[in-house]
């Protein structure tokens, strides 16, 4: 089991921190002693999480920033830097969804939940891993991937894709960066009661198709909190992936072993 880490005062930056898990995850690290460094697209939001923040005796620093810029990376970095000193932990949060089938998902569609799941996700993992490594002291990096990261469902191909290149990108950085004490977790939520689904179903035009909470069997949902305590509990005892349902997880372990039979399920859930 990794050693405990003590979180107070060492601060932690988040992407698409202003609604869902990325605000619960900054509240929950606020009321540890973590000073917060959160973005997000929309501005009122980002303020509402900075308030919960403070009222939870924390202390917040809010940017409004696209993570598809290209310079999004240097000015988040660089920002909370100035606010706290340097990092301790990066939570690359910010993704989206998509409402279509695999043969009816085109290239620009395709193109930007790449761009925003996957590529910035890359961008600022990166960044954050190299200015880690100049320091020489550690840290800890975390994605928020799926549990879809791990077995896909109709009309949600494009997401999963991003999120299992996510997932093998953290693998494979979880390796290369453990010899210099830097620690690499992804986080598999389940359907998480959030905006999430309606975002995507608006994002895809969809207004009366299957957007996600409403199909879900309420077993298979979660609060945002539920998955902000699990990364609070990671950051202070690293593991390699972060599961808030051990049905989920267990499923995913039958879909590598035989994928026939979750293939099946699905089908009948469906």
């Amino acid at each position: 089991m990794a050693s405990r880490v003590q979180l107070e005062g060492r601060p932690i930056v988040i992407t698409g921190g202003g609604t869902g898990i990325g605000a619960a995850v900054a509240v929950a690290c606020a009321t540890v002693g973590m000073p917060v460094t959160i973005t997000g697209r929309r501005l009122e939001p980002l303020e509402q999480t900075r308030e919960a923040v403070l009222e939870a005796g924390g202390q917040a620093q809010i940017l409004q920033l696209d993570v598809t810029d290209p310079d999004h990376v240097d000015i988040l970095l660089d920002t909370a830097e100035d606010a706290f000193g340097p990092f301790w932990a990066v939570l690359a949060n910010a993704g989206r969804g998509l409402l279509r089938s695999g043969h009816g998902t085109s290239d620009p569609e395709m193109h930007a939940i790449f761009d925003v799941n996957f590529h910035a996700t890359h961008a600022l993992l990166r960044e954050a891993a190299n200015r880690m490594l100049a320091r020489g002291d550690g840290g800890h990096l975390l994605a928020t991937s799926s549990c879809v990261s791990k077995f896909a469902v109709p009309n949600h191909g494009a997401y999963a894709a991003t999120k299992a290149a996510q997932d093998l990108l953290c693998q494979a950085m979880r390796l290369e960066l453990a010899p210099a004490g830097i620690h690499v977790s992804t986080i598999h939520p389940i359907t998480t009661t959030t905006e999430f689904f309606d975002v995507s179903a608006k994002v895809s035009g969809s207004t009366n198709g299957p957007s996600g909470t409403h199909l879900t069997p309420r077993r298979f949902m979660q609060p945002a909190r539920q998955v902000a305590d699990a990364v609070v509990r990671c950051l202070r005892r690293p593991v390699p992936e972060v599961w808030t349902s051990h049905i989920v997880r267990m499923l995913s372990a039958i879909r590598t072993l035989r994928p026939t039979v979750l293939d099946r399920q699905l089908r009948k859930f469906l």
